[in-house]
């Protein structure tokens, strides 16, 4: 009994008490649109003009998904340009209409009026190198057809983000904690590597789960929320608030 005590407590306070924290902060914004229609999708003018970089660029976005579900919720994106290209290609995948999309919103493009962090950002010959394998996973992404989305707990936006990362480890990057859905895996894909294969993942269809990696650091998913510590870039994590410390960018 003791034990189990113990356990509830310790569950609590890791997922549960961060997350309430959260919700009533987000309760005093006064900037969160109340609809689909009356919202900011405009750039966020994060990314240099094609022309002022003709070098190729790699990027992956995220940014807090619409009202009382950016509690605790991003949604993520990638963004590549070849060398010398006029314009940004940006891949998402949505629940709605044709599920991966390209070019569907800006390339640095708010998102329900939030606006993106960046979690990576490669430039140069690293990029021309990367973009046709990131080209080859977009297309191989097995959850891109239409009813092939579930917002929780997956496949949804982030695991197709984070079938990329997984089929082009050398990304090297994590996402965001609160990026809900990343860890999902079919339950016949209980454990397997990290997708920077720098560790181990056990997960159990993203209902719960563990990380280990040198690249996403200690994670516990518990319903989709996600708790740990990243010790490569220190920084903690919690639920609704996402990562607090270093700059995971390099």
């Amino acid at each position: 009994m003791i034990l189990l005590i113990r356990s509830l407590v310790v569950i609590v306070s890791l997922f549960f008490l961060p997350l309430g924290a959260h919700a009533l902060w987000w309760t005093t914004r006064d900037d969160v649109a109340s609809n689909w229609r009356s919202a900011d999708w405009s750039s966020a003018e994060l990314l240099p003009q094609p022309a002022a970089a003709p070098q190729a660029i790699v990027a992956i976005y995220a940014a807090r998904v619409g009202r009382w579900r950016g509690i605790f919720a991003h949604h993520t994106w990638v963004v590549v340009k070849e060398e010398g290209a006029s314009q940004y290609t940006r891949y998402d995948k949505v629940g709605w209409g044709s599920p991966v999309r390209t070019n569907g919103w800006a390339p640095d493009g708010r998102w329900f009026g939030n606006v993106p962090q960046p979690i990576l950002f490669i430039e140069g010959e690293a990029a021309a190198r990367l973009i046709p394998q990131i080209q080859k996973a977009v297309a191989a992404y097995p959850y891109r057809f239409s009813g092939n989305y579930n917002a929780w707990p997956g496949p949804n936006s982030n695991t197709f983000v984070a079938h990329v990362m997984r089929s082009v480890p050398e990304l090297g990057t994590a996402l965001p904690p609160t990026a809900l859905g990343k860890d999902w895996q079919p339950f016949r894909d209980i454990v397997g590597l990290t997708p920077s294969r720098t560790g181990f993942q056990i997960s159990l269809g993203g209902y719960a789960g563990l990380s280990v990696g040198w690249v996403e650091g200690v994670e516990f998913d518990l319903l989709g929320l996600v708790a740990g510590l990243d010790l490569r870039r220190p920084a903690i994590k919690l639920p609704g608030w996402g990562r607090i410390g270093m700059d995971p960018v390099i």
